[in-house]
């Protein structure tokens, strides 16, 4: 969840951290630091912001070829000053940025006060640098293999840099459960917690995988296992433009990421679905056909937004697959003891391919011998390379922490891989597939067309700006939409939010309605509206405020509603993908009207690599 970022070469090195930190501060904004060793360690942190801690800097001797940085996520420990990373040993010598949870942090402390180590942290962090350099020092070793020995005793999930004062030339890392890529360039590496800050200077990287260590000078990197066998490192070169990780003129990534969904979603359906022949190509799904077709269930497993399309996942494969379908929490599945079976698949959905929760689960169902699909939109990312097919979203990157294009992106995909299904076992007619393909060829423009609603959209936003609760109601495909519409609110507005199946809304929910609650109803045409019509009129008979999404033609819930926002009409299958387009400029706009940073809500973080 924190960002990392390290350079070594010729280049000043703070410029280059300090701009990396940047593009990775969506993955934590409590505090940020810099060490630079040049022939001294210096090492400076702060509260708050990346650019909190750039003003402090201001007139710091800040000259350093090697150095590296830190933008955190608290986990153990407040957001403080002492706190922040990173974090120096006892002695000085070394200094240590950490992505991660030491879980058994607490014991190892305890060996270390009876031995005379003090803290100036309460984090594990500092914990594990001081058991390295205790190690170090015993052991009278390489600080690489003082490392080693250390993380065979350590568990949790961990990357972590550290440089040494006595090796200004050498920064040496390592991995288990959070991402680390390094990049490759002429006579200089560097490394982070994703590509974002690499990209500027170098498309070749290296991929860390679990449980390696790597030992990097300017001109040369080395990755060995923790058995000090060396591996020979996979370069590869970046699929990714610098112009993907700015904001092109928008006031927020997340304004910004709204706005590209026509052409995400077009670039996720390209060289897959061709309307002219009626075909999907997926190399994943047909080279495990066999497989898929004859799964005897399939689980869906993801958290967060994520869980949310799996839910609308589930209707669709149901539906046109006739395979039956569980969505699970991976962070309730993985501590459970759930029953797996051989010919069993498991569709794992992430974002970035690094939820940590997510990760474990799969591990333990491949080991249990279910097959593993992973739908990621992060090229090379952890659940990418555990599972054993997939395909990729490519939405491009995600900067905003509430995720937007992503989710649409998935239900894309997701839809793709039905239809293939339900062609392969013939359990949709000819006639309905030729029609759901072209429903789904329409959606880019009719996303499109809806995003012209932002006006309207933002003047309802500020409508409703002051308001403590919202209620958010949906039936069928919609339910999961209306789910995700409540999670957007609370994540971009901090105001208190409920989605809620419109039926269910009688046991007990209807209880809050009065004249200060926005009822948000996602009521787009399908074979439910004539219900959802008598739940918008039970909400108006207690006085509650109606905010109906709509499809074009309805006459009948204008004549109700407060405000309506009409989107194009579209099967309801496909019609997710343009229902949760309003409710995430509803959110987003609250959010700014609030005077919110958007990009950066509070307590949140991009990418959840830790528990």
């Amino acid at each position: 969840m924190c960002g990392i970022v390290a350079y070594i070469g010729p280049r000043e090195a703070y410029p280059v951290i300090l701009k990396g930190l940047k593009r990775l501060e969506y993955r934590g904004y409590d505090s940020a630091g810099v060490a630079l060793l040049n022939h001294d360690l210096r090492v400076y942190k702060k509260k708050g912001k990346v650019a909190e801690l750039e003003e402090s800097l201001i007139g710091k001797d800040l000259a350093a070829h090697a150095g590296i940085g830190h933008t955190r996520w608290a986990t153990h420990g407040e957001p403080n000053d002492r706190n922040a990373h990173p974090h120096s040993s006892a002695s000085g010598r070394l200094a240590m940025i950490h992505n991660g949870i030491i879980e058994n942090y607490a014991q190892l402390k305890t060996e270390l006060l009876k031995k005379g180590y003090q803290f100036r942290s309460d984090t594990d962090t500092e914990v594990l640098l001081n058991f390295i350099e205790d190690i170090q020092k015993n052991n009278q070793c390489e600080l690489e293999e003082a490392l080693r020995i250390a993380l065979k005793r350590v568990v949790g999930a961990y990357v972590i840099v550290l440089l040494d004062q006595e090796h200004p030339d050498t920064i040496i890392a390592a991995r288990k459960g959070s991402p680390l890529v390094i990049g490759i360039g002429k006579g200089e590496h560097f490394l982070a917690s994703d590509a974002s800050p690499i990209i500027e200077y170098t498309k070749e990287v290296v991929y860390v995988n679990d449980y390696e260590l790597a030992i990097i000078k300017k001109d040369e990197l080395v990755l060995k296992n923790l058995g000090n066998e060396k591996i020979t490192p996979f370069v590869q070169k970046l699929d990714l433009e610098l112009t993907a990780i700015e904001k092109g003129g928008y006031d927020f990534f997340m304004l910004k990421e709204i706005f590209e969904q026509p052409d995400t979603i077009f670039d996720c359906l390209r060289g897959r679905l061709d309307i002219n022949t009626g075909t999907i190509t997926m190399a994943g799904v047909q080279n495990n056909i066999d497989k898929l077709i004859h799964a005897s269930r399939i689980i869906i497993i993801a958290c967060g937004t994520s869980w949310h399309a799996g839910l609308i996942a589930e209707y669709v494969f149901e539906e046109l697959c006739r395979i039956p379908v569980e969505v699970e929490y991976a962070s309730e599945f993985r501590y459970r003891n759930p029953v797996i079976q051989r010919g069993d698949v498991i569709i794992a959905i992430s974002q970035s391919g690094e939820t940590a929760d997510t990760i474990v689960a799969i591990e333990r169902a491949k080991e249990q011998g279910a097959f593993i699909f992973g739908v990621v939109n992060v090229v090379g990312s952890s659940i990418a390379r555990i599972s054993n097919a997939g395909a990729y979203t490519h939405a491009g990157p995600e900067i905003g922490v509430a995720s937007t294009k992503a989710f649409t992106a998935q239900l894309a995909v997701l839809t793709m891989i039905a239809l293939k299904l339900a062609k392969e076992k013939n359990s949709i007619s000819h006639e309905r597939y030729v029609h759901l393909l072209n429903e789904l060829h329409s959606i880019p423009e009719k996303v499109r067309e809806t995003l012209l609603l932002h006006d309207q959209i933002k003047t309802i936003a500020e409508k409703y700006q002051d308001s403590k609760d919202a209620l958010y109601l949906g039936r069928g495909f919609n339910f999961p939409v209306a789910l995700e519409g409540a999670l957007k609110l609370k994540e971009i507005s901090y105001i208190h939010a409920e989605g809620y199946p419109a039926a269910e809304m009688k046991h007990g929910p209807i209880a809050l309605v009065d004249e200060t609650l926005p009822v948000v109803f996602v009521a787009t045409k399908d074979s439910y509206h004539e219900k959802i019509v008598s739940n918008i009129q039970e909400i108006k008979a207690r006085k509650g405020k109606v905010i109906g999404v709509i499809s074009e033609g309805d006459d009948v819930i204008p004549k109700m509603a407060d405000d309506t926002i009409v989107v194009p009409e579209a099967d309801e299958l496909m019609a997710p993908m343009i229902s949760t387009i309003p409710l995430q400029l509803f959110a987003c706009y609250i959010g700014i009207a609030k005077g919110y940073d958007v990009d950066k809500p509070r307590n949140l973080a991009k990418s959840v690599t830790v528990e």
